[in-house]
Order: C-alpha cells, then sequence, then structure tokens
C-alpha cells in the first residue's frame, strides 16, 4: 500500500483553491496531481544511480497552469486532437464547433476540461479518482456525462490512467492525456537522444492543417518508422513529408493492439538510464515531440526549450468522425466509454 499526501496549490483566478495529491510507492516512485484540470504535476522515478528526476514538464502552481498554454500533465476531452472544419455529423444533426487550429477544432476548443476544477471523488495511497460533469452542449458536443479519470500508482512503478463515461445521448468520446516526458529530467533540454520504439507499420498521413486524409501511409524507408529503437533526433528534421509539414514528429501511429491492452511504444533516457514502456487499449497514439514549445517558463525555475520532450497520446485516430475506415469515436447513449493507458517505469 502506498502513501497519499495533500497540500494546497495555490488559487485559480476565480479564487478557489487548489489542492496536489502526492502518491508514493514503496520504491520511492511519486505521482503529484492536481484537482485544477486533474493535471499530472509531477512524476518521480529513480534513475541508474537510484538518484530522483522528475520526468514530466509542469508549472509551480495552479495559476501557472490556467495561464500556460502547453497542456502540461493534461486530461484532453471531450475529444482530443483534431477535427476538420470544426464540426461533425450525428445521427442526422451537425454541431457546429470552435474553430481553434486554423479552421479546424483542436481538442474541443479554448473551453478545455483542462482549464476547470475537477471534484475529487475517491482517493486512498495507492490512486485518486476525479470527477469533472460535462453537460449538454458542452464544447458543442450532445448529450451531458461525469467524466471520470482515475490515477493509479502501482507497487512495480507503473502509472496507470483510467477514463470512464456514460452518456446520456450518442456523443463523441475520446480521452488522452498530455504528460510531456523527458525521461532525462524535465529541465535537462532536449529528447533528441532518447532512444524509441514504437509498434506500429502506418501512420494516418495529414494535410498542411495536420487533419488526416483518410490514408494509412506505411512506415517503411521513412523517418516514421520506430519498430527498431532509434534516436528521436536521427530522423526529425529530414526533408520528407509529414515531418516537414509537423515540423518534427505530431502524427498519429496506428497500433497494432487490435483493442486489447498491450505494450505499443518503449522510450529510454540516454542520460538517466530510465525506460517508460507505454501500454493501451486504444487503436492509434499521436507521438509530439514538443516542437511548438519556445522557452516556455517552466516550474523550479526551469525553462523548456523547442523539443524538450515528447507526448504519447493515446487515442481514437484524429478526424475519425469523418473517415469510416477509423475506428469510431462515437459512444452510445448508456453505453459505457471505458479506456486505460499505463506508463510502466524500470532502469538499465
Amino acid at each position: 500500500m502506498g502513501t497519499l499526501t495533500e497540500t494546497e496549490f495555490g488559487t485559480a483566478g476565480n479564487g478557489q483553491t487548489a489542492f496536489l495529491y502526492t502518491l508514493t510507492n514503496k520504491n520511492g516512485m511519486t505521482i503529484s496531481v492536481t484537482d485544477y484540470g486533474a493535471a499530472l504535476v509531477e512524476l518521480i522515478v529513480l534513475d541508474k544511480e537510484d538518484r530522483p528526476v522528475d520526468v514530466v514538464l509542469g508549472y509551480d502552481n495552479a495559476a501557472a497552469y490556467e495561464a500556460g498554454g502547453a497542456s502540461f500533465g493534461a486530461p484532453v476531452g471531450r475529444n482530443a486532437n483534431r477535427i476538420g472544419g470544426a464540426c461533425f455529423e450525428l445521427n442526422g444533426i451537425t454541431y457546429p464547433l470552435e474553430k481553434n487550429d486554423n479552421n479546424n477544432n483542436l481538442h474541443s476548443g479554448t473551453a478545455y476540461y483542462n482549464k476547470r476544477f475537477w471534484e475529487v471523488e475517491e482517493k486512498s495511497g495507492d490512486s485518486i479518482t476525479f470527477v469533472l460533469y460535462s453537460p449538454d452542449g458542452d464544447q458543442g458536443y450532445p448529450g451531458a456525462l461525469d467524466m471520470r479519470m482515475t490515477y493509479e500508482l502501482t507497487q512495480d512503478n507503473t502509472l496507470r490512467m483510467k477514463y470512464h463515461a456514460v452518456p446520456d445521448r450518442d456523443t463523441v468520446i475520446n480521452m488522452t492525456n498530455h504528460s510531456y516526458f523527458n525521461l532525462n529530467g524535465h529541465g535537462s533540454g532536449n529528447v533528441l537522444k532518447h532512444r524509441l520504439t514504437v509498434d506500429a507499420d502506418y501512420f494516418t498521413r495529414a494535410d498542411a492543417e495536420s487533419i488526416p486524409t483518410g490514408e494509412l501511409t506505411a512506415v517503411d524507408d521513412t523517418p516514421m518508422d520506430f519498430r527498431k529503437p532509434k534516436e528521436i533526433g536521427s530522423g526529425i528534421d529530414v526533408d520528407y513529408e509529414a515531418t516537414r509539414l509537423g515540423q518534427g514528429y505530431d502524427h498519429n501511429w496506428v497500433l497494432k493492439n487490435n483493442g486489447k491492452f498491450a505494450k505499443v511504444a518503449e522510450a529510454a533516457g540516454d542520460v538517466s538510464g530510465i525506460i517508460m514502456e507505454v501500454w493501451t487499449d486504444l487503436p492509434g497514439m499521436q507521438i509530439y515531440t514538443s516542437n511548438f514549445l519556445d522557452q516556455e517558463p517552466g516550474k523550479k525555475q526551469a525553462v523548456y526549450p523547442r523539443r524538450a520532450a515528447v507526448c504519447f497520446e493515446t487515442q481514437y485516430f484524429p478526424d475519425a468522425v469523418h473517415h469510416d475506415n477509423f475506428e469510431s469515436p462515437v459512444c452510445r447513449a448508456g453505453e459505457t466509454y471505458s479506456t486505460m493507458t499505463a506508463y510502466h517505469f524500470t532502469v538499465k
């Protein structure tokens, strides 16, 4: 059984006090999460020298999370990633969404889930569950629901993220977590020397606005091929359509887990020796190498440069509502949306 501590985490603009909840396991691994945005603020693991290393980017307090634009550690919903044209049709009704990324909708518009207070529903030494009520019409989506997100820290150094909701109308649900990982430490520079493996033969080709064309492109003989471990930086600036348009990696890989909870990726810090496995039951994973970070002020006086981290955003494919060949993110009224992603840590 782990331990749980609770401390104040500053106040948001509305005057409400935020709290930081820290879970610690028997090995000294800790995670800290806040009820402001249900964000993951710290994730501390021991490196090969048994030194504690905080491997996620973040901010110092609730006010900084409220002001920040990088979605550090954030649960993203009701729909993560992009919807082309900022609208979709469901049951013959067209639902317009906010255009906040060119003419498209990104991360459900600016009424972000991570800019709201979530309620702590349950907590123990091993896990904490946050719940957010999302009413009918929230962000433009039909149907009311209680979105539950659970962070669980196991005794074998695994962080599990679980999502659960039951909508009262047919709707789109596609949650992810936008944590930025640097396995050498959050303030240690860029991640170009991290070695990355991704169990994917294809990625979803996208246009200049990062909207999928519907085509699944083979990774063979491209910089997108991570089926064998290689450094992130080895192909990130190659003159290839995907990396050119994304200004680095910012694409969705087609996972081979067939809907089953399985290991889909592994990253290794070149300095720390920390290895992180990514497990999920979702069909896609957006890998984003923080190409648009630009000297972002972070926690503990860190300043995060471009490519200071890599995100592993497990999800349904971007713009899946417009592509019949993509697995549908529609959740029917009364059905249960339930998914889990986990990050397992070892050292070498």
